[in-house]
């Protein structure tokens, strides 16, 4: 079928020209394919015209880091539910990490996840494969079998690698194959199963914290060994300043580091943990890494505006209600986020003027796309259109109903946004509208 967007608003940047300045234009794709972009009216016959007037046009976004929970813990996500959360926060591909039941250590699980998603049709999924068998940390998996069968990246992501020669081993295994390495930091040392940043909060409520060290000691060792090794090395969802200033030092030095910050990151602390009806925490504030301090929070913040940061991710991590609902202490870590992302990196920082809308979705789709070699983030005649309608000017409140994930486990319910999503679009087919253009 071919099809018409009709008077959408975008930027020169993302269209791969110049400029930051919105304009008009009509786009018209044909057997998934965009054929043909003027800020001309085009003419002509067409089976579905979208009259995309008063919406923002955009490259379809990509998520670094989201756990779909399939297969094993469907009861929480899977592939369906979570590519349809996806769609609807703009996103028309994403990394899933390899913590599922059995773990995606084997060429067998890598490949159930990609017919998976071709399957389902909706977003698609690329699977990273797990560093050490069973995520256990003592013996590196087959890289290159796992390359072979989908894998995208190498990764335990949900634990740290605690053996440094593991690590290291892993690091130049990736490097001869030309994989990144993607780290969950954390040195069980310094968070010695801690539930929250150790910080006031955790003073006050008697709940045992996770110092920042644990991140940063292995940032830091991750930046050397990289340095030494010649891999790329990824930082998952940094959260401390201290981390920081050591991916900016090894970058400084031309170091193959990258890093990647979580919108719940940028915008919350641990001073923000919401306290329930029975005077506790709210488990929904719970992930890993915590929210940090103020400072830690300022940093990250910092980080994205001056450049260091090179992609935002949401490490959606869908969890039951039952499950969130138990003690923050044994309550499961993550919350899901990727309905809300783009929404809130928009109304925090691009309507408040700390980033052009340009700059805003590189970081969530050119940008993120490049850290895995996807060719993402341009709206370009010849390119697959994966597209997406963001309504930058009305806003909306984000309640329970409002997700498609399976789960609701978000701190930013009650939030009012906006940056919401009125269409996606994968491989020229419509998988998500809310709207009668």
């Amino acid at each position: 079928m071919k099809t018409l967007i009709a008077s959408a608003s975008t930027t020169a940047t993302l269209l791969g020209k110049s400029g930051h300045l919105p304009i008009k234009v009509n786009l018209v794709v044909e057997d998934g394919v965009i054929t043909e972009i003027s800020e001309q009216p085009i003419e002509g016959d067409f089976g579905l015209v979208i009259d995309a007037q008063g919406l923002f046009l955009s490259p379809g976004l990509v998520d670094p880091q989201v756990h779909f929970r399939e297969p094993g813990m469907e009861y929480k996500e899977n592939i369906e539910s979570g590519s349809r959360a996806a769609v609807k926060g703009g996103f028309t591909a994403v990394v899933s990490m390899p913590n599922t039941h059995p773990t995606a250590d084997s060429a067998e699980v890598v490949e159930f996840m990609t017919n998976r998603s071709a399957q389902v049709g909706i977003c698609k999924v690329y699977p990273t494969g797990a560093l050490s068998v069973s995520l256990a940390g003592q013996k590196l998996t087959d890289f290159n079998t796992l390359k072979q069968a989908g894998a995208v990246a190498i990764t335990d992501d949900g634990k740290g690698v605690q053996n440094d020669h593991l690590f290291e081993q892993a690091m130049i295994a990736a490097q001869k194959i030309d994989l990144p390495i993607l780290d969950h930091s954390e040195d069980e040392n310094w968070s010695q199963q801690g539930a929250i940043h150790d910080g006031q909060v955790a003073k006050k409520f008697g709940i045992k914290g996770i110092k920042p060290e644990s991140e940063s000691l292995h940032v830091e060792r991750g930046c050397r060994m990289s340095e030494s090794t010649g891999a790329h090395y990824h930082v998952l969802h940094v959260s401390t300043q201290a981390s920081i200033e050591a991916v900016k030092a090894a970058k400084a030095r031309g170091v193959k580091v990258t890093v990647e910050v979580s919108p719940h990151h940028l915008l919350l602390c641990d001073e923000d943990i919401r306290i329930n009806g029975d005077n506790l925490l709210d488990a929904n504030w719970k992930m890993n890494p915590p929210l940090r301090s103020r400072m830690d929070r300022q940093a990250c913040q910092e980080a994205l505006l001056d450049g260091t940061i090179d992609a935002i991710a949401t490490d959606h991590a869908p969890h039951s209600p039952a499950e969130k609902k138990q003690h923050i202490e044994s309550a499961p870590f993550g919350i899901i986020g990727l309905e809300t992302a783009f929404p809130l990196i928009y109304t925090h920082f691009v309507k408040t003027g700390k980033l052009t809308i340009s700059r805003c979705i590189d970081l969530m789709s050119k940008q993120a796309g490049a850290l895995f070699k996807l060719d993402s983030g341009r709206i370009e005649v010849g390119k697959t259109a994966d597209l997406c309608l963001f309504d930058l000017a009305q806003p909306f409140e984000v309640d329970e109903a409002f997700f498609a994930s399976k789960s609701k486990n978000s701190p930013f319910i009650g939030e009012t946004l906006y940056g919401q999503t009125r269409m996606t679009m994968t491989d020229g087919n419509i998988v998500y509208s809310n709207f009668s253009g």
